[in-house]
């Protein structure tokens, strides 16, 4: 239960004067749903303003607050702008333009009446225009500020209002006791936690205070991950080793890399240990890491324990089935499935293999760690594209046995090492460097979808070779049936021009048994190109596929493209990756494309995905629920990062309990940036 202290500060907006449902429902598009979200909805710039008597050519640009007489209007027909002419102190014109809300300007601009305006001066032509100019009484333009933070807003806010909110969210905010080791605060300078908040609010350029803003996130982010490893090797495990008699008789169809071999020994040094692995291996597409994984469960099996396998979505859990099936019943191990697709008798014949111990690995969705699946002797639990599942997730396995299993965390999202940092701080990391032999690299072409037919051609040389294709649709919008529709349209315009069963379709918005339909016919050779949705960014695997067009390129994020480019050079036949991008490009979506047609390298791109677009992006926090930073940017993380490790790792050696002064000042900065399940972990443990 979180400290009386907090309270006021985590109360709902609604608990602000003047905050009544529109206005929390505008607030809660921003996800300021709450005093403390307000709080911490620091300022992003500053407006300076002038204040002058009259305009001219050389102010333009500037934010100035101007007295004016409107004399004159001209509304145009239609869509035209509405346009008001004033005179100021010297008999200047100045056009005052508004594109919409006409009937609001003329009412607010009477002809012939005194009226203040603030906005930014332009010009056109030869002219000068404010465009949509704010507009208050003359008497009041003394209470205007010269200065003043502007803040993210949202249709229904205006930046004076948010500020006001802000304002009064922070007079909740009480005085907490320091968290920070004292010599730290004192090296940097920093301000004390409530003055840093009231001094990043009027003064955006305040790096001090947001220093030290961002430092207690990530400092509140390192001390529940090492108390979360703190308590996971405090309790006692099962030790699991094998004595080679399955991964012996595997049939592999490539000798092992040098890395491969590595991690595969890094793992089995942990299971064998009466501590529970808490592992994270890391590895580019196609390294090898599902042969790893194998590996590894078939040593908790020899050793008597039972293996889990969960994968985020339902076409990877069921190409997952079907490689370990493969591999698995030869050697006289039991695999089976579980998904919510799995229903009536074939349900509860899993569900009892689990239960007699039958069932020797279990792959599947979430569904396998729903509460009535139970299992006989969980030894270990392997988490794939580890990015898509919270904290919460993996605990919520790990409940499934009755001493804590060992835990393999895999993602072929090459993690920067600032970010392995913060969300995986708990765990060992691994990582495979190593592409298996016969892997050549992807030839990747960016064109513009000007040259729309000439890409379609290319396809048709490409599938009359005997080849495969995918061809992934643009993101419309954060709507699955628009980017459904999307996948369909250029489905049926392919179709047209290759012929209905040559094409095949897979969108999230299909049932599972349609999908399976389409994907077992594209693995079978019987479809030529696949037209998809991003439901096959991972887990796809057709050697015969070393084609794939990515449409509106320019959409993705670089660790996206970089995990579709994966779904091709399988085979022994070149591949080639073509980004189709529109006619625009922001500086952010060139520098995408190009670092795309340069480097074949996972890690690289994963760097330089996180200066682009931030953590969040990168780790696929919307889909597990994992909280962003509200302050610290990724420089922040990793200039922070390293002291905040140790000052935290020095306060848990000094008092693990958090029992002191300092360390009860630590259990507040976790509930601030609600980390109670770090809290919870300390009554627990």
């Amino acid at each position: 239960m979180r400290p009386d202290i907090l309270n006021p500060l985590f109360a709902e907006v609604e608990a602000l004067k003047g905050v009544g449902p529109g206005i929390a429902k505008a607030l809660a598009r921003l996800d300021l749903t709450r005093a403390v979200d307000l709080a911490y909805h620091l300022p992003t710039g500053m407006i300076e303003r002038m204040r002058v008597d009259s305009v001219s050519h050389a102010l333009t640009g500037r934010m100035v607050i101007l007295e004016v007489v409107p004399f004159d209007l001209r509304a145009g027909a239609g869509r035209a702008p509405l346009r008001i002419y004033a005179s100021d102190a010297t008999q200047n014109t100045v056009t005052l333009t508004f594109f919409n809300n006409s009937a609001w300007a003329k009412k607010q601009l009477p002809l012939g009446e005194r009226r203040t305006v603030i906005g930014k001066l332009d010009a056109w032509g030869d002219q000068l225009q404010i465009v949509h100019p704010e507009v208050i009484e003359t008497d009041k333009a003394g209470d205007i500020a010269i200065r003043e933070p502007v803040y993210g807003l949202t249709e229904g806010i205006a930046n004076k209002r948010m500020r006001e909110l802000a304002l009064a969210a922070l007079e909740r905010a009480p005085d907490l006791p320091e968290w920070i080791e004292p010599s730290l605060l004192a090296k940097n300078h920093w301000p004390a936690w409530r003055s840093a908040l009231a001094e990043a609010h009027s003064d955006p350029l305040a790096t001090s205070a947001r220093k030290r803003l961002a430092y207690d996130e990530i400092f509140a982010n390192q001390l529940a991950l090492m108390l979360l490893r703190q308590v996971a090797r405090r309790k006692r495990g099962v030790p699991l080793q094998g004595n080679g008699r399955l991964t012996g008789a595997l049939k592999l169809p490539y000798q092992l890399t040098g890395a491969q071999r590595r991690v595969v020994e890094e793992i089995r040094g942990d299971m064998a240990q009466d501590k529970p692995m808490l592992r994270l291996l890391q590895g580019d597409v196609g390294s090898g890491k599902t042969l790893v994984a194998l590996l590894s469960m078939l040593e908790a099996v020899e050793a008597g324990a039972q293996a889990a396998m969960l994968a985020p979505t339902e076409i990877l859990a069921r190409q997952h089935f079907a490689t370990l099936q493969r591999q698995c019943e030869p050697i006289g191990v039991s695999v089976a499935i579980l998904t919510g697709r799995e229903k009536g008798r074939a349900r509860e014949s899993v569900l009892m293999g689990l239960a007699d111990g039958s069932i020797d690995i279990l792959v599947g969705t979430h569904a396998i760690f729903q509460q009535h699946v139970a299992y006989q002797r969980l030894g270990l639990i392997v988490i794939d594209e580890q990015h898509r599942f919270g904290v919460s997730q993996r605990l919520l396995l790990s409940e499934k046995a009755e001493r804590p299993p060992h835990l393999l965390a895999m993602t072929a999202t090459p993690i920067p090492r600032t970010l392995t940092l913060t969300h995986y701080g708990e765990m060992d990391v691994s990582q495979i460097d190593e592409m298996p032999p016969g892997r050549t690299p992807i030839e990747t072409l960016v064109i513009s979808d000007q040259k729309l037919g000439d890409v379609v051609e290319g396809l048709g040389r490409h599938l009359a070779a005997g080849c495969q294709a995918y061809w992934v649709c643009p993101l419309v919008e954060e709507s699955e049936a628009v980017d459904a529709a999307a996948a369909e349209e250029r489905a049926r315009v392919l179709r047209q021009r290759f012929g209905e069963t040559k094409v095949g379709l897979v969108h999230g918005r299909m049932k599972g048994p349609e999908k399976d339909a389409v994907m077992t016919s594209f693995a079978a050779g019987d479809i030529g190109v696949l037209v998809a949705t991003t439901v096959i960014e991972v887990g796809v695997d057709v050697p015969n596929a070393s084609l794939i067009i990515v449409e509106g390129a320019e959409r993705f994020g670089l660790a996206q493209l970089h995990q579709l480019r994966g779904r091709v050079g399988r085979g022994a036949a070149a591949s080639r990756c073509i980004l189709l991008r529109g006619p625009t490009l922001s500086e952010t979506g060139r520098a995408r494309l190009a670092l795309m047609r340069e480097t074949n390298d996972g890690f690289r791109i994963a760097e330089e995905d996180l200066k682009l677009r931030g953590p969040g992006e990168i780790l696929g926090t919307r889909q597990s629920g994992e909280q962003n930073f509200r302050v610290a940017s990724p420089e922040d993380v990793a200039e922070l990062a390293p002291a905040a490790q140790g000052d935290a790792r020095l306060l848990l050696d000094r008092d693990g309990g958090l029992a002191s002064e300092r360390g009860q000042a630590a259990r507040l900065c976790l509930y601030l940036f609600e980390r109670d399940a770090a809290v919870g972990l300390l009554r627990s443990g």
